[in-house]
């Protein structure tokens, strides 16, 4: 049954049925066969796995980045970064990577990062002589940090799929996100030396940085009340992401004065859109898990391995891979979902941490933002960028090669990941 249950979720996937649906449809088909669970209770499986306190914290989230990339949030982020890293060769691209760290820390989303940062700092770079594709490139590349460091909604459904605390999650994620952001301004400088980019803005000094910051400070204090709050104990992530959302509507509305009425419907449509197709991949997985189980298919994985008598290192490097091809192919939230609990088990049984974990498999299925066919970040830069798919999947090959070179480095030192989470 259990490869029956596989032959049939990929043959809706190669058919072009939404993954949610896939699930759901495979699901069902093994049940009926089956024969012995009656088919009502499948709905009330669905629902038990959405009446979850942490998970709410995935809709409150995703409200919030959208208030903050329409709230006026994303030029004050790329003035202060100017007067930080603007000076440097190749400027404005380190301008627009470090404000796409500042924005992942607020939004939780590596498309909003990419489109709320691209849609300035793209024609802005171009303007001052930059290849529009290398433009658009740096933009999806530094929007995956969006799902890396906290708030992230992908490391939200890990969290709760593999029953792991998701403030720890949020801890592990800060350092390895920002070495991502670090290093991808490593292969811009030595594109932009190699190609003659300037620096595109002017000197900057003490006083442009003071006052930047202090144009930026409301932007920049939402990630310091939300994750210090988290820390602290103050509140939950769940409560934290309905702090983020008063926050942002506060500032987008009061403050920055960017939200009205019509903007803040478009924002809520969009939020309720988004998060009602996360629900039902939620629901229908849950089905899908189910199955999962009563086939023994996570514990058969695990066994497959520890049979194979591979060392650990063969068993990590083997799941990285599998991780990077299978990212380049499934969306990632699904992917999380579904991989969850078949992989964390295999991880566990050769001593990995599932936080550890966590952060790998998202930092893995980050690169199939960048990556065809899917290439969700690929196509929002491209298309903000007005430019050809083509030509941007060229243009990143540097910046994902050093990406892949990072995640090794999160896989195989995990200090970078546990360091803070008390493990």
């Amino acid at each position: 049954m259990g490869v029956l249950l596989f032959i049939i979720l990929a043959i809706l996937i190669v058919i072009n049925v939404p993954i949610a649906i896939a699930l759901g449809v495979a699901s069902v088909a093994i049940l009926a066969i089956a024969g012995n669970i009656p088919l009502v209770i499948l709905p009330q499986k669905m629902f038990a796995a959405l009446n979850s306190f942490p998970l709410m914290a995935a809709p409150f989230f995703i409200l919030a980045g959208k208030l903050m990339e329409h709230g006026g949030i994303s030029e004050r982020l790329i003035e202060f970064a100017k007067s930080l890293v603007g000076q440097l060769k190749g400027g404005l691209a380190h301008v627009s990577i470090l404000a796409c760290i500042f924005f992942a820390a607020i939004s939780g989303s590596a498309s909003a990062t990419t489109a709320a940062i691209g849609a300035i700092m793209i024609p802005a770079m171009v303007k001052a002589g930059y290849d529009r594709n290398f433009s658009s490139a740096i933009q999806a590349a530094a929007g995956t940090t969006g799902i890396i460091i906290p708030p992230s909604v992908p490391l939200v459904l890990y969290g709760v799929s593999a029953s792991v605390s998701i403030t720890s999650l949020f801890v592990a994620g800060i350092l390895p996100g920002i070495m991502i952001g670090v290093s991808l301004m490593v292969v811009a400088y030595i594109i932009s030396w190699k190609k003659g980019y300037g620096s595109g803005v002017e000197k900057t000094s003490f006083k442009n940085i003071f006052v930047s910051f202090k144009r930026a400070i409301l932007a920049l204090l939402m990630p310091i009340i939300i994750l210090g709050g988290i820390y602290s104990g103050l509140f939950t992530p769940t409560e934290a992401s309905v702090v983020a959302v008063v926050y942002g509507l506060v500032i987008g509305i009061f403050v920055y004065k960017k939200i009205n009425f019509k903007v803040l419907q478009e924002i809520l449509v969009s939020s309720v859109v988004t998060t009602s197709v996360i629900m039902f991949i939620i629901g229908t997985a849950a089905l899908f898990g189910m199955v999962l189980t009563r086939e023994q298919i996570p514990q058969q994985v695990a066994s497959m391995f520890l049979e194979s008598e591979l060392s650990a290192l063969w068993v990590l490097i083997l799941v990285n891979l599998f991780l990077l091809v299978v990212g380049t192919f499934m969306e990632t939230i699904a992917a999380v979902i579904i991989l969850t609990p078949i992989l964390v088990p295999v991880m566990t049984s050769i001593g990995v941490d599932p936080v550890h974990f966590g952060i790998i498999m998202v930092a893995n299925l980050s690169i199939g933002l960048v990556t065809p066919p899917v290439g969700v970040s690929l196509f929002i830069a491209a298309q903000v960028g007005g430019t050809k798919f083509e030509p941007v999947v060229k243009a990143v090959i540097p910046f994902l090669l050093m990406m892949i070179v990072d995640i090794f480095l999160i896989t195989f030192i995990p200090g970078l990941t546990l360091v803070g989470t008390g493990k």
